[in-house]
């Protein structure tokens, strides 16, 4: 008999340790990840949603403070603008 030159010995197969653990961690780690940007999401649309009352006359909410802010801060840059002197 003439032994196969052309083929890889064959390797017993090696004892690895169990990789479930190391999964059982990744796993954790992605739940809790989810469940930190779900909450943050959650509170982000609410705290944008909720209308806050500032005084007792006025009540809105966070996104209508940035727009409103947005609009002053536009209007400065256009009444500079247009001034008459140099």
């Amino acid at each position: 008999m003439r032994p196969d030159v052309d083929q890889p010995p064959v390797n017993p197969p090696r004892k690895s340790p169990p990789h479930s653990l190391r999964r059982a961690r990744r796993g954790q780690a992605m739940v809790e990840y989810s469940v930190i940007n779900w909450v943050l999401l959650v509170a982000l649309v609410i705290g944008a949603t909720v209308k806050v009352r500032w005084t007792d006359d006025r009540q809105t909410n966070v996104i209508d403070l940035f727009l409103e802010a947005y609009q002053i801060y536009y209007d400065s840059f256009y009444f500079v603008l247009n001034l008459p002197f140099p």
